[in-house]
């Protein structure tokens, strides 16, 4: 079992005890049915209140959660048929990025997103969601595909970061990273970009340029994570809660600065509580924006996208006075 978060602890041990008493299994079931219908009543008014209050850190914990649904899980829940595509045709093939074509609502799409592992052994090979170089040429050799085929693109963003190794820098990290940022800008076919769990730097912006970024309310999007921020501001990772404030990374912060298109909702108490239910509510969202994108001619498609992203962010001048 994985262990609860912090913040969720009492609750924790109120399903602790559901479970207890499901595994009775005595002649006074009624009464047991009973205490644990109410038990489950209580643990949903809880996680109605938790989940509305959460603070910027619990969120980049929730965002972090372990059993949280990954890129493959979506793709099993939300598509069909699905053919993964592997190596970047330079180097190798990069287990952190998955990509391939499948069949969504009835049509071909073109799939892209970070993988991460459950458990240690898949977290290693998985490298914990963070791509080399040849992850990120092999997003776009899949994407440059869909645009020859007039396939439209999904992307899922899940990363705490592009790997900072030497060997990945010897490849050509930042070259790799900045050819995707470059040519997505320009690729004719509609692109919906849907942010899971952590969108961290470049190596989450890597694969979001596009049309419409959908993001799971309890998702977390920023240039750098909050124990990174801490280090650098205050030298001390313990302030990663305060860094998070400071970083406006939670989703309805990004949709107030005009960096996210549209906050996701998410099954009570989280994505990682629900998986089929959380696929549904992001497949809804994904169906009615690809169906809009889909009538935009691609010269205007590439047009608004390209305004959009020169339009990003929110300047304030501050008080003047007396100046």
């Amino acid at each position: 079992m994985v262990k609860p978060l912090e913040f969720e602890k009492e609750i924790y041990e109120i399903e602790k005890r559901i479970e207890e008493l499901r595994s009775i299994g005595t002649g006074a079931q009624l009464d047991i049915e009973e205490e644990i219908k109410k038990l489950e009543r209580k643990v949903k008014r809880k996680l109605i209140r938790l989940y509305r209050e959460l603070t910027p850190w619990q969120r980049v914990q929730v965002a972090r959660h372990p059993n949280r649904p990954y890129t493959l899980d979506y793709i099993r829940l939300m598509m069909k048929d699905f053919v993964e595509l592997a190596g970047d045709r330079r180097f190798g093939n990069d287990k952190a990025i998955v990509a391939g074509l499948a069949r969504f609502e009835g049509m071909t799409v073109a799939v892209v997103g970070h993988q991460k592992g459950r458990g240690t052994k898949e977290n290693l090979e998985r490298n914990f969601g963070m791509p080399h170089p040849e992850g990120y040429r092999k997003a776009l050799r899949v994407m440059k595909l869909a645009e020859k085929f007039g396939i439209p693109i999904i992307t899922f963003v899940d990363t705490p970061g592009a790997y900072p190794g030497i060997g990945a820098e010897e490849r050509g990290q930042a070259e790799a990273i900045g050819e995707c940022l470059y040519e997505m800008v320009n690729i004719r076919v509609p692109i919906v970009v849907c942010v899971i769990g952590e969108g961290g730097s470049g190596g989450a912006l890597a694969i979001s340029v596009g049309d419409r970024i959908l993001m799971q309310e309890n998702a977390i999007y920023a240039v750098i994570s909050p124990e990174g921020c801490a280090s650098i501001l205050w030298r001390d990772a313990a302030k990663a809660p305060l860094a998070a404030e400071a970083l406006k990374l939670t989703a309805h912060d990004l949709l107030a600065l005009g960096v996210v298109d549209e906050v996701i909702k998410e099954p009570i108490g989280g994505a990682h509580r629900d998986h089929r239910l959380a696929a549904n509510i992001l497949k809804r969202a994904v169906r009615r924006n690809l169906k809009q994108l889909l009538k935009i001619p691609p010269d205007e498609l590439l047009e608004r996208r390209y305004n959009r992203f020169r339009n990003v962010g929110v300047f304030s001048s501050g008080d003047q006075s007396g100046s």
